[in-house]
């Protein structure tokens, strides 16, 4: 990790010093740091909402935009995603310097403002998909790894449902006991995507009580190629043949990834 992202994560932890404001969730050598923090906005009518932002710094940071994920349960899931896209373009202009506390500091003066342009604009919405925010152009693609699902049904629906509100297209696919999830779309979202899976509770522990995901490895991160099939939609699918998932990443024009990564898991 670079000194300054270092020292910026200490700056946070020591403002953000209230009880739960600030959690590290996870630190790699390879996929960077990612952090919550809890904090309150002045929303409609002076009325203070509690935000939990998600930020995930990868290792080009702040070369590059943080992940950000947005949740509150005085808002709803449009308005979540409003609130993350402002702060992703409000990123853009604070690149290559620290910038997640200046972001805290100014959703915590704005989100009165965002939450009035967004209900202005909801009835002329398009539709269209977003442009993409990063400074990364063009569509990527992830393939995830899950080593199981006991709550089946609803982590299913999860999934789904992860995968339409951050329009994102691809395949959870099942092959007895091998779940694989390919996603692609914008690299943002992706990132996205991985924080929800990594910090919600989306599945059940032995004893059947509600847990997060820890089990999950992504086996592959890279910019789609001219090759690759584009996904116009997220679909479930069982197969029940080895060779019936080769055809379905074949088709996709995914005939290497399948080699390098699939046929491994079920050796």
């Amino acid at each position: 990790m670079a000194e300054p992202v270092r020292e910026e994560l200490s700056a946070l932890a020591a403002i953000f010093c209230g009880p739960r404001e600030w959690e590290l969730l996870s630190r790699s050598e390879t996929d960077g740091t990612v952090f919550r923090i809890h904090t309150k906005a002045e929303g409609f009518s002076d009325v203070d909402i509690p935000l939990e932002l998600v930020f995930h710094l990868p290792l080009n940071y702040p070369l590059c935009l943080p992940g950000i994920s947005v949740n509150s349960e005085h808002l709803t899931r449009a308005q979540c995603v409003t609130v993350k896209e402002k702060l992703l373009e409000q990123a853009g202009h604070l690149l290559s310097g620290p910038m997640v506390h200046e972001l805290v500091l100014w959703i915590q003066q704005n989100l009165g403002s965002v939450l009035t342009q967004s209900e202005a604009g909801r009835g002329s919405e398009k539709c269209a998909l977003p442009t993409s925010t990063t400074v990364e152009d063009g569509l990527w693609m992830t393939l995830l790894y899950l080593d199981h699902m006991r709550a089946k049904t609803k982590y299913v629906k999860t999934v789904e449902k992860w995968a339409s509100d951050l329009r994102l297209t691809g395949r959870l696919m099942f092959l007895g006991k091998i779940i694989l999830i390919l996603l692609q779309g914008d690299r943002s979202s992706i990132k996205e995507y991985l924080v929800l899976q990594k910090t919600s509770k989306v599945d059940v522990d032995s004893s059947g009580k509600k847990c997060k995901e820890k089990m999950i490895s992504v086996l592959l991160e890279t910019k789609l190629q001219p090759e690759h099939k584009r996904f116009l939609a997220f679909e479930v699918k069982e197969y029940s043949a080895l060779d019936e998932l080769q055809k379905e990443f074949e088709a996709a024009g995914l005939k290497k990834l399948f080699s390098e990564f699939v046929v491994g898991l079920v050796k």
